[in-house]
This record gives C-alpha cells, sequence and structure tokens, in this order.
C-alpha cells in the first residue's frame, strides 16, 4: 500500500477555549472531524471526557448543535435525532455520536449494537483512550492487556486483552468500519469524508491518548499515535460492506517496545511480557493481511 496524500480543509468550526488535557488525543480528534464534515453536522455526545472539554452550558467550542446525553445512549439518541431531521425533510444533516471507548465498548454497547443491525444513517466515533479516563482512569474492556489503571494496579494490571470493537460492528454487517489516527490526519479526514457520503450506519475507533491516563508526556501525544501506528498495535484499516478490507498506508516495522516505553502505564512489564505483546501483535497483524487477501479475492469475483 503506498502512502496517499490529501489535503486538510481549512474550515475550523471547533473554536477555541476548551477545557481539555494538554496534549489531549481527543480533542485533536474532535478538530478534525468537523473539519471533515463541515457545518451542516449535529454532534451527539454521552457522560465522557468531551461532555467536560466541550465547555460548561451554555457554551460549545464545537461550532455545530450538540446535544448532551447519557452514558448508555449515544447511539439511540443520534438515531432519534437523525429520524426527527428526516421527519422534517432534512436528509443532508450528518449526525454524528461522538462517545468514548467506555461509553461505547461497554456501558453504550447495546444502544450501538441495536443502531448498528437496524443499519442506521448515523456515524459513530469512539475516541478510545482506553480507559474509563473522565472518571478516574478504571480500566475498560478496551484497556490492553497488562496496562495499569487505578483498577489494575501495577501489581495486578489488567490480565484480559482487549476487546476487539471493529470485529463487533462487522458482525453487524454495517456498509463503513474504519480505524484512524490523530497522527495522519489526511487519512482520518479522508475516512470522515467517505464516512458523510455512505448512507447507513458508520463506525469509526480513532486512538486517542491521554496523557494522565497513559502517564505520557503532553508533548509526545502524536509521536505515540505514529508508534501505534507503525508497530501495528493500531494499524490503519477500513472495511466496506463488512468483508472489502483495506489497509490504509505503509505501516513500518518498528517495535512494540518503542511505543510502550514512552507511557508509564507500561513500565511495570517485564521483558518476557514485553515479548508476549510483541507475539500477540503480529499474530493479530498477520490475521488483519488474511483478511484483506480474503477481501481482495471477493471483490475479484
Amino acid at each position: 500500500m503506498s502512502q496517499m496524500k490529501f489535503e486538510i480543509p481549512k474550515i475550523e468550526l471547533m473554536k477555541s477555549g476548551h477545557v481539555a488535557c494538554p496534549g489531549c488525543g481527543a480533542s485533536m480528534a474532535m478538530r478534525y472531524a468537523l473539519k471533515a464534515l463541515g457545518q451542516n453536522t449535529m454532534i451527539v455526545i454521552p457522560a465522557c471526557c468531551w461532555a467536560i472539554i466541550d465547555g460548561p452550558s451554555p457554551c460549545s467550542v464545537n461550532g455545530v448543535p450538540v446535544f448532551h446525553t447519557a452514558f448508555e445512549t449515544a447511539a439511540i439518541t443520534a438515531t432519534g435525532i437523525k429520524a426527527g431531521l428526516s421527519r422534517q425533510g432534512d436528509n443532508d444533516t450528518t449526525v454524528m455520536a461522538w462517545a468514548g471507548d467506555g461509553g461505547t465498548f461497554d456501558i453504550g454497547l447495546q444502544a450501538l449494537s441495536g443502531a448498528a443491525e437496524r443499519n442506521e444513517d448515523i456515524i459513530y466515533v469512539c475516541y478510545d483512550n482506553e480507559a474509563y479516563m473522565n472518571t478516574g482512569i478504571q480500566r475498560s474492556s478496551a484497556t490492553p492487556w497488562g496496562a495499569w489503571t487505578t483498577t489494575t494496579p501495577t501489581k495486578t494490571p489488567k490480565s484480559r486483552p482487549k476487546k476487539n470493537i471493529i470485529d463487533i460492528l462487522l458482525a453487524h454487517h454495517i456498509p463503513y468500519v474504519a480505524t484512524a489516527s490523530v497522527a495522519y490526519p489526511d487519512d482520518f479526514i479522508r475516512k470522515m469524508k467517505k464516512a458523510k457520503s455512505i448512507r447507513g450506519m458508520k463506525f469509526i475507533q480513532i486512538l486517542s491518548p491521554c496523557p494522565p491516563g497513559w502517564k505520557s508526556a503532553p508533548e509526545q501525544s502524536v509521536h505515540i499515535s505514529r508508534l501505534a501506528v507503525n508497530s501495528k498495535v493500531f494499524p490503519l484499516y477500513e472495511v466496506e460492506d463488512g468483508y472489502r478490507y483495506k489497509i490504509s498506508l505503509n505501516h513500518k516495522n518498528i517495535p512494540v517496545e518503542e511505543y510502550l516505553k514512552h507511557q508509564g502505564r507500561f513500565k511495570h512489564l517485564s521483558k518476557e511480557q514485553i515479548k508476549q505483546i510483541q507475539v500477540d501483535t503480529d499474530t493479530k497483524w498477520e490475521v488483519l493481511m488474511k483478511k484483506v487477501e480474503m477481501g481482495e479475492l471477493f471483490s475479484e469475483n
């Protein structure tokens, strides 16, 4: 896969004055998302970091209508708003649910599954910072194996692997699923624009560095995001129609240890544990490449 370049829109809908932590990946992600989607957008935000980042009521930094809702209801609320707009004859406004991993992988999974099964015409974005960051850095099912959180301290770190939310959404046979990274804004914006152009349910997972939760330096967030991609811990790809997998760019073969060493949440890991993470990462990459090959085969037929 050759490296592709795209022009980043100059429009700035997200204003200054948000209250995110320095280096917050979620704030960068929202800025890029709004650049891609444009003014004719409505956002649904459940309880999560972004419920705070957006600013105290009645203020909002996003420059488009925002509807705050309960933790578990991002998908169903976005569905209702889209239905209301359609009832009024408005089929052009993009409705985007914007939730963290806690409200997506865990608490909101039932509503997300329902919306996906019905193929609702919304974009659902999960900014994945791999823990419940807004409430004190507790582990979620998106937390990686071996990671420190306040509920999985260093003597008893996360003992289960990260849930594969992409495969869960693909099991619903929705038209578009993708991963994205703030380290690659061209690819990020291209995928958001593609999602906007497709009717039906779209799901995008964004790896979102959290300096307090990851125990990383704020100025390292983009660098860490790039390492996540190029170590293949968080590969960038997209899937159309449930089976057509496409790798988004050339991934370098950076050792997983290079990604882990910048984050204090992994500093307790032994060399053997890091080797195991490398083995797991390599295995998942091989499986992904097999899916890409099968998708190409089906497309040819």
